[in-house]
């Protein structure tokens, strides 16, 4: 069996998440139906609903059921600029941080290549962790009347960075300006509390806590106005149309419940593992370079399972693809951004160059992680960034050769 290190892209699905799955998927029955079978379907729903609102903080008629986190924050960036500019055209501004998910980072563009929004993008230190004194200025400069949403996520699926969420919402709420944060990342591997953060909106997804793809949820304040993106049978308070996924959603209750109710104990575990990993990564190849906080210094500052390194003189493809060959299952980054030739938008919006950036390499803990896995990888790292240090130096004289006879 393969040592899987990439957890943040996805985590093999819990026990109690299984077998709620397969406890309720056997039985049929829509969940707007009126009959037995669909009230019996409601109420799993809504007892899934009431779970996942004490596991994330919230009430249980904030949590709006979507098909993951990328529908999630599409629904909460486009559906809060659209009701904020519809009722104040001159709000036009969305202020968002440079290192967000392709899923907030994409939906943002969009609103402004269609939608006539203006994308303020906010600057990051060198672990990737928004600059407040940036955001304070933005919000002087450009007037708080002309921001329909600031959105930022509450910690990176790269490099790991728990990001000063209640810095920003309170800052925001000087101004009264929703602050949404895609929490899929964070959700599950830190304590996240809806209520208490203060946020409009909130974006949370099943698969990465031990639930099933294909399942998520949008927390929303019961007082924030969202326009639609999608229209239909006018499900979760109208502003989610479409029939709900009953045994997804109970398997991603379970797992919401699962992996809240040990967090503590838990994220010492996990952490353990993953300081181990970095303290291997340091001996075996020292130019090494850790991105994202040092967990040495503040671990409250990174996400437990999460170890971000660049490898200088390497692809992150060929590390990649050289540890697979020895068993190794790691990422070069986002997955929903795999196999695209382009150096990460995170590590370059925290100062590194292109060449640097390729050289990445994520390695994600998660609920089956052992320290067997850890001593796998430990044996394999040194040859394979040996050989994918030649192979890239080979490519980078390859590259000067070919440049100097054109």
């Amino acid at each position: 069996m393969p040592v899987y290190l990439d957890h943040a892209a996805t985590t093999p699905i819990s026990a109690p998440a299984l077998a709620a799955l397969t406890s309720v998927i056997a039985r049929s029955g829509n969940p707007s139906s009126l009959h037995g079978s669909g009230r019996r379907a409601r109420a799993t729903v809504e007892a899934a609903r009431e779970t996942i609102a004490k596991a994330a903080g919230a009430h249980p008629t904030e949590v709006i059921f979507t098909s993951g986190g990328t529908e999630a924050d599409n629904l909460a960036v486009k559906g809060l600029y659209w009701a904020r500019n519809g009722a104040e055209p001159q709000r036009t501004r969305i202020l968002v941080s440079s290192v967000e998910h392709a899923a907030v980072q994409d939906t943002v563009e969009w609103l402004a290549a269609h939608e006539g929004a203006h994308a303020v993008w906010l600057p990051v230190d060198s672990n990737g962790r928004i600059l407040m004194d940036a955001l304070e200025k933005e919000l002087d400069r450009g007037g708080a009347d002309s921001v329909a949403l600031l959105t930022c996520m509450w910690a990176n699926n790269e490099v790991g960075t728990v990001q000063p969420i209640a810095e920003i919402v309170a800052l925001a709420k000087k101004y009264g300006i929703p602050v949404h944060s895609d929490a899929v990342q964070a959700f599950g591997s830190i304590a996240v509390n809806f209520k208490d953060s203060g946020l409009a909106a909130m974006s949370i997804s099943g698969h990465k806590i031990g639930g099933p793809v294909g399942v998520g949820a949008l927390l929303l304040g019961r007082a924030v106005k969202l326009t639609a993106v999608q229209h239909g049978g006018g499900q979760e308070r109208s502003v989610r149309s479409g029939t709900l996924d009953t045994a997804g959603i109970a398997a991603f209750a379970a797992a919401a419940q699962d992996v809240t109710s040990n967090l503590e104990t838990e994220n010492a575990r996990i952490g353990g593992l993953r300081d181990r990993i970095i303290s291997a990564v340091r001996a075996a190849v020292p130019e090494a370079v850790l991105r994202g906080p040092d967990p040495m210094d503040d671990p409250a500052q990174r996400l437990p399972g999460n170890a971000h390194f660049t490898f200088p003189g390497c692809e992150g493809d060929s590390l990649l693809f050289l540890l697979d060959m020895a068993g190794i299952e790691s990422s070069t980054g986002s997955a929903c951004t795999a196999g695209v030739p382009r150096p990460s938008h995170v590590l370059l919006a925290m100062g590194l160059d292109e060449n640097t950036a390729r050289g990445a390499q994520r390695f994600s803990l998660g609920h089956t992680s052992c320290p067997g896995d850890v001593d796998a990888f430990v044996a394999a790292l040194p040859d394979a960034h040996a050989r994918a240090k030649t192979a890239g130096m080979a490519g980078h004289q390859s590259s000067i050769q070919t440049a100097s006879t054109q």
